[in-house]
């Protein structure tokens, strides 16, 4: 996956970031970015969350492999500093982009509102531009980025920019399978896994209105920070009891995180007949599951990945409106390979946002 460089770079100008080789070690890498485009957006970086997705792909533990020196981070806030001649932000304007930068914007996906799942989609890093343009695309563990400008989201004057990076994949990736399978009044919702995206997934479904909403986890240790999160009960899978109490009472249960020795069936099974059981973190293995698990209580297994342009539109206002808010750690750019490191050992609590120099001029 290369793109014609000689084409599709700007000489006048380079970005410098943090970059992978397909190992978790960053080092330094400059680029020159594409060449501005009528609707395209230079920002200057301030924030940048570190999310799994950037883990699996800079250690190729999905199987793909990166394509060159990869710069992760899907999670960008940053002030525009410079914009094309078509571009629909100005100067000075305080964005966020997510997990795609640019999609074809005429096929029956895009113009239904799952611009996600455009066959001509392209993702903020390990991917190139499919416009004709060419060029390959580099994320925000940087300084800067350019990025078509319909792909950019105003960040609401009351969430911080930090707090505003997680919302950009870790927000949006919960969000929308809520909303779009109904979670809210007459609904009890569960949500497996209580980290990076489940902590959200948590905040939303009370933000919803939901009836209940049920904190799961394999330990008692996040128990009393999931009430504060706003769950209405807490279910450890590793009790049988609890396992038991809760089987087949849940209409909505959004799966966030999975042990590597979880039993699907035993998951599954806490779903209500007729409801919904949604996966939103992607395993590195396939899923078994024994059909019988859902078909005899007629309940679906469905998958949702991030979400489209009017769904970040939507989820942005209702964290500006509830009060949905990630809880953040933050760390200096410099340090990237250090948060990283943090990440993979499964310690934040519950995202890590990388800051630049530039943040301190906001």
């Amino acid at each position: 996956m290369s793109a014609n460089t000689k084409l599709s770079e700007d000489t006048s100008v380079s970005f410098k970031g943090w970059a992978s080789t397909g190992t978790a070690v960053l080092s330094e890498f400059t680029y020159h970015p594409r060449p501005f485009g009528p609707k395209d957006v230079e920002i200057e970086i301030t924030h940048c969350g570190i999310c799994g997705s950037d883990i699996h792909t800079i250690t190729e533990g999905w199987g793909k492999h990166t394509h060159g020196p990869v710069i992760p981070g899907h999670e960008i806030v940053g002030k525009v500093v410079a914009v094309g001649s078509n571009a629909r932000h100005k100067i000075g304007d305080l964005v966020g982009a997510g997990a795609m930068v640019d999609a074809c914007g005429d096929c029956k996906d895009c113009n239904t509102g799952y611009q996600q799942q455009c066959a001509q989609k392209s993702s903020t890093y390990n991917d190139v531009f499919k416009d004709g343009r060419g060029g390959n695309t580099y994320g925000g563990y940087a300084d800067r980025v350019r990025i078509n400008g319909d792909y950019l989201f105003k960040i609401p004057s009351d969430i911080s920019p930090a707090e505003a990076a997680p919302l950009l994949c870790a927000g949006i990736t919960t969000f929308a399978p809520l909303k779009r399978h109904g979670a809210g009044p007459g609904k009890k919702v569960g949500v497996i896994g209580i980290g990076g995206l489940g902590h959200l997934g948590i905040q939303w479904a009370r933000a919803l209105e939901a009836d209940e909403v049920v904190a799961i986890s394999t330990s008692d240790s996040k128990r009393e920070e999931a009430k504060k999160l706003g769950a209405t009960g807490f279910v450890n899978v590793r009790n049988p009891e609890e396992m038991e109490a809760a089987a087949g009472t849940l209409d909505i249960v959004l799966c966030t995180s999975f042990g590597a020795d979880q039993s699907w069936d035993e998951l599954i099974s806490l779903v209500a007949s007729q409801g919904n059981f949604i996966v939103v973190a992607l395993p590195e293995k396939p899923m078994s599951v024994d059909c019988w698990t859902f078909i005899g209580r007629g309940i679906s297994i469905t998958g949702s990945f991030i979400g489209g342009s009017e769904a970040m539109e939507e989820m942005f206002q209702y964290a500006s409106a509830k009060n949905v808010r990630p809880w953040i750690e933050t760390r200096p750019m410099t340090e990237a390979n250090e948060g990283v490191k943090y990440v993979m050992e499964g310690r934040p609590r519950y995202r890590v946002v990388l800051e630049t120099e530039a943040a301190t001029r906001l």
